[in-house]
Parts: structure tokens; sequence; C-alpha cells
């Protein structure tokens, strides 16, 4: 039964069933990491063979070794590998792929990649570069949404021309306001201005960053709705003409406009508001000639109204906890329609479920401001059991590169109501143990202890209002005196003998690294294949 609130959309009697696969046989996984081996995963399904890409730094990576194929890219920096189309065409052409799958980040909301895809025979799993075009743009999206009469956040489409402009039109709006790139995304380029005074300096350091991310230095202004909620709502297009939404998800718990835990369904949202929510996105994807997954995000203020915020051209990080309440595989639904299938359900045909909760795990050190830690995966284990799920690119051993996003993994718990879901969380994130780097992991323990945050009282300022942890108490002692995890000394003094045993064990063979002896040729690819006998991929 479809969750109140829901709007229907036809069945078309002649949809195939959900097992029919595309008409492509091999697939190009353009990603990394956790992404990448959740495509992988999806291709076995299908019987679709997979080619995965690997830079210097991920050799032994798990998307690599799970693959069918795997081709060199280039050096670590992401420039010279991940995004570097050209690079990418020609393995695709290389391997006899005929579709390419972006993963996220990267280049996967970059309309250049979708056209080049197409330009060189290859199906692109996500929006053609017409759609992201008028969706990436910021300022264009705002436009779209207001002439299919979804609510924006009042503001200047405009690009701000310099300081004085700026402050002009922020004293029109009324502080406080937010500075944002146009053509950016995952929370880079916006500054928030309290007052005037701090509205000259803001613009400088948006323009700078807007520059160096997305190569455009073009930043706008909004009027900043505070206190707020971030919802998102799931949507899915095929190319029949089919728009369906999959619920919203809740994802205000964030740092540096970046999300941390996502939910659903939201627990401020009632059908009635749900149902308005829900088809402002879909009116909004039809407008905009929407294909594929994506994402539509609101702002919900106090008063329970919402705006418009952005939309996500691409399968988004959280996009498990829509799975787990539905019982949908959206990346064989991707799959499905870029082929030009149609969509295997209807709205109606669409079921909600219980409550799920993501914590990405990060490898950020959360008392240090959630900065990016570096360091060699000693020792990891991750948890099971009913309702639990890890999406993971980590493996034991694995040095944690600086030179992409610190992601590693991601925790998703189902519970049939909220409670029973953060209970499975809390017990999850007990048995969860990553030892050698520092991560988000201890934040999310605080926080199923907080108190607001069991009483779904949440915002975009949450994390800033909340987590206050005592400088280098790091993993050790998080805010609010509750500890975040217990120190396994057992595990800790295995993991030293461990490595004490195989440093003096590389010593006594002549090694180096734990590598090939010194009278061989060293073979990361035969050690790669060794670890990979032993690993549960």
């Amino acid at each position: 039964m479809a969750r109140a609130g829901a709007h229907p959309t036809p069945r078309s009697a002649e949809r195939p069933a959900r097992s029919e696969r595309p008409p492509f046989r091999k697939l190009l996984v353009a990603n990394r990491g956790e992404i990448a081996l959740r495509v992988v995963r999806a291709c076995r399904d299908l019987g679709l063979t997979s080619v995965a890409v690997y830079s210097d730094a991920d050799r032994a990576a798990p998307h690599v070794l799970l693959a069918d194929e795997a081709h060199y890219l280039g050096p670590s920096p992401a420039a010279e590998s991940y995004l570097n189309i050209s690079r990418l065409l020609d393995v695709a052409r290389g391997a006899g792929a005929d579709a390419v799958h972006p993963g996220y980040g990267f280049l996967s909301e970059n309309p250049e990649f979708a056209d080049a895809c197409a330009g060189a025979g290859l199906v692109f799993v996500g929006p053609p570069g017409n759609v992201m075009r008028a969706m990436g743009e910021k300022t264009a999206a705002r436009r779209v949404a207001e002439a299919a009469g979804v609510p924006v956040v009042p503001g200047y489409d405009a690009g701000l021309e310099d300081a004085r402009e700026a402050a002009r039109l922020a004293e029109r709006i009324g502080y406080p306001v937010l500075l944002k790139a146009a053509a950016g995304g995952g929370g880079k380029g916006i500054r928030f201005v309290r007052r005037q005074d701090e509205l000259e300096a803001a613009l400088r350091l948006a323009r700078s960053e807007a520059a160096s991310a997305f190569g455009d230095d073009t930043v706008y202004m909004e009027k900043a709705v505070a206190p707020a909620r971030h919802i998102e709502v799931q949507i899915f297009a095929d190319t029949h003409g089919h728009v369906v939404h999959l619920g919203e998800r809740e994802c205000s718990i964030q740092r540096r406009h970046q999300k941390l835990i996502e939910e659903t369904p939201s627990v401020a949202l009632d059908a009635e508001l749900r149902g308005r929510l829900t088809e402002a996105a879909v009116r909004l994807a039809r407008a905009a000639g929407y294909v594929n997954a994506g994402t539509v995000e609101f702002l919900l203020g106090p008063d329970r109204h919402f705006y418009f915020l952005e939309v996500n051209a691409r399968l988004q990080v959280e996009h498990p906890v829509t799975e787990w309440v539905t019982g949908l595989d959206l990346v064989r639904e991707q799959l499905r329609v870029a082929a030009g299938l149609p969509l295997s359900f209807g709205q109606d045909d669409i079921p909600f479920r219980g409550h799920a909760i993501e914590v990405r795990v990060s490898a950020e050190d959360p008392a240090n401001r959630f900065l990016p830690a570096s360091g060699t995966i000693a020792a990891l284990r991750e948890p099971g059991g009913p309702g639990v799920r890890v999406d993971s690119g980590a493996y034991a051993g694995m040095v944690v590169p600086l030179y992409y996003d610190p992601l590693l993994a991601k925790l998703i718990v189902w519970g049939a109501d909220r409670g029973e879901a953060v209970a499975r969380l809390r017990r999850a994130l007990e048995e969860y143990t990553i030892a050698g780097v520092r991560t988000t992991l201890p934040f999310a323990h605080w926080l199923t202890r907080n108190e607001r945050f069991l009483r779904g009282d949440l915002s975009t300022d949450f994390v800033a209002e909340e987590w206050h942890p005592e400088p280098r108490a790091a993993a050790e002692a998080p805010a609010h005196g509750a500890a975040p995890f217990a120190l396994d000394e057992r595990l800790v003094a295995m993991v030293a003998a461990a490595l004490a045993a195989e440093d003096m064990g590389a010593r006594a063979d002549g090694r180096q690294d734990g590598g090939a002896t010194t009278g061989e040729a060293g073979s990361r690819w035969r050690d790669a294949g060794r670890l990979a006998a032993l690993r549960p991929w």
C-alpha cells in the first residue's frame, strides 16, 4: 500500500517485469570506493559484465578485486584519473563497454561527460547533459522551479557583481543571508552571513571556493531560512513519461553543509505536508524533462513552509535508506531506465515500510572540526545481524588516501519504527571497529544517545548547537560525557601483536613493506589476489 500523500502514476499494462535486464552487456564503473562496489554488485545481479577503473591509490580496492575486469586510469590525483574524461573514454572503448555508470561525485553531474559518453556511443546511466545543465546550475534550476509553481527561497538568481551590490541586496532581503555558488554542490561555495560587516569577506571566500571546486566563481544570494530542516525527495523518471517519487529523506544532521546522517521517513512530515512536498518534487521533475534517478531538495521552515533548494542530478549517497523502506534496487532500476526500458513500477506499486537510518562513516576527526584524517586501517570489524547493512569500500591494511572524498563506508539500519531503528543503530555501532585512522564513528555513538536527536528535534544547525567535544578527547571521549564506544583492549592487543609479527617476519625475510622478498620483483597484484581469497566481498 502506498504511503499517505503518494500521488498515483498509471501503471502501464505493457511495462516489463522487474527481472528483465538491460540490452547492453558491459558496463564501465567510472568511480571508486563503496559506490563502485555497489554498482559492480548490481551488474552481477543482472548478468552484466562490470569494468572497474582504478588509480595508483586504489590498486587493491574491493571494487577492483570484485569486478570482472579492472583497468588502470592513472596517478592518484583525481584530475589525472577519475576526472580524466578522455582517459575514461579510452578505457571504455578498449574494454568494449557499451554503457557507463558515473556513481556520485567526480563526473556524475558533469554534462560534458554525459555528452562525451553519448558522442562515443556509450549509454550514460543518468540524466542527459541538457537536463544536467538545466538543473546543475542553481540559478537556472530556481527559475525552472518558479515556472513550475514550486516555492523557492527569497533571493536573487543573478550572479553578484561585487560587495557593494551584495550589501544592497542583503539589506533588501534581510539578514541572515546565504551566499551560494551557482555551479555548486556538496556544500561547497556556501557562506552564512549574519550581518553586513561579514559580507565582503564571505563573498570573497565563497567566490574563491566556487572557482576552485567548480571552475566558476559565480555566486548568488538567498535569504537564510533558520532554523530549517533539510528534506529531500527521491524521484525517478523514465523516457516514457513516467515520473514517480520514492518518499522523502531527512538530511538535517550536517557539518559544513554536508550530510552526516540521513533517515526516512522524516518525523517532521504528516500526510498532508508529505503530499504537498512530494507532489512539488514530481511537478518540478516533469517541468525539467528529468530522466533517471535524482533528488529534489527542500528547506522546511518551522512554519511548515518549504522552499526548493536544488536538484541533485544523480544517484545519492543516501539511496540505501530508500531501498530499505521500499524494497527497490535503485541501481538496478537506473540501469534499466538508461537502457530505455520503462520504470518497473508505478507510484501505487511502491510500498513504504518501517524506518531506515544511514550513518556516513568517513575518515574525519569529529573532535577537530571534522577535518579529513589519514592513516592505515590496522583492523576492521563491521557489524551485522537483522536490519543492518554496510556498504563499504574499506579493508584492513588500506591506506586512506587524501586525494578523494573521505567517505569510507555507510552503515544503514532498518526498524519497524524509528525507535527500533535507533536501537539497531546503537547496537551496530557497538560492533563497528575501525582501528588506525580517526573516523566519524564516535560522533554517531554520541548521537544515538542525544536526547534532542531521539526526540527527532532536528535542524541544519544541530551539529553546531549540540556537538561540543573536548579538544583532543577525539575518539576517546565525546561531548556531554557519554562514552562513544567501549574500547576492545583484546582487539587492540591482537592488532598490535599481528603488526609486530608481520614487521619481524618482513625483517627476517629481507622484505620491505610486507611485499615480495628483495630477491624477486614485488607484485601488488599478486598480493591483492592473495588478499581477495580472504575477503568476504
